[in-house]
């Protein structure tokens, strides 16, 4: 991968992230962060897969990342959290796969399209997880910082 196609991916990802946003009536304040958390996820997914890691960790570690900074852009835009979370896990979601196990289907290829449903329900199942892991990530860190306002 070049330099040159990396950077593609990132305006794509920054740019289908905003407007996504936008489809769903994110507020107008919370668009460029939300566009920057999705970028993140992106990135970490990305580098997570080309240095060998599999979609499914790769997804797993973007989804940890987009829910930890979305509760930081949460607290720091005083808005709600879902704002940031929705538009940001947009380039992780498996619609590519979502498609070709059901273009597979429809075409009878049943085998390959088993192997697409797989591919969709580790993916989806590894994004779920990494929210579940990032909540107790922030509440971990809210712990932390507490006790150590406390010293």
């Amino acid at each position: 991968m070049s330099i040159l196609e990396f950077v593609i991916e990132v305006v794509g990802t920054y740019v289908a992230t905003i407007a996504f946003g936008i489809l769903i009536n994110i507020p107008r304040r919370a668009l460029n962060v939300g566009g920057w958390i999705g970028v993140l996820g992106y990135v970490l997914y990305r580098f997570t897969v080309l240095w060998g890691g599999g979609y499914v960790v790769g997804n797993l570690l973007g989804a940890v990342a987009i829910g930890v900074a979305s509760l930081q852009a949460a607290k720091i835009k005083k808005m709600p959290m879902i704002l940031f979370n929705i538009p940001a896990i947009v380039p992780l979601v498996p619609g590519g796969q979502a498609y070709q196990m059901i273009k597979n289907f429809a075409l009878g290829q049943n085998s390959t399209a088993f192997v697409f449903l797989l591919q969709v329900v580790m993916i989806s199942g590894a994004i779920a997880f990494g929210f579940l892991l990032s909540e107790l990530v922030n509440r971990i860190q809210r712990r932390f910082w507490r006790h150590h306002k406390r010293l």
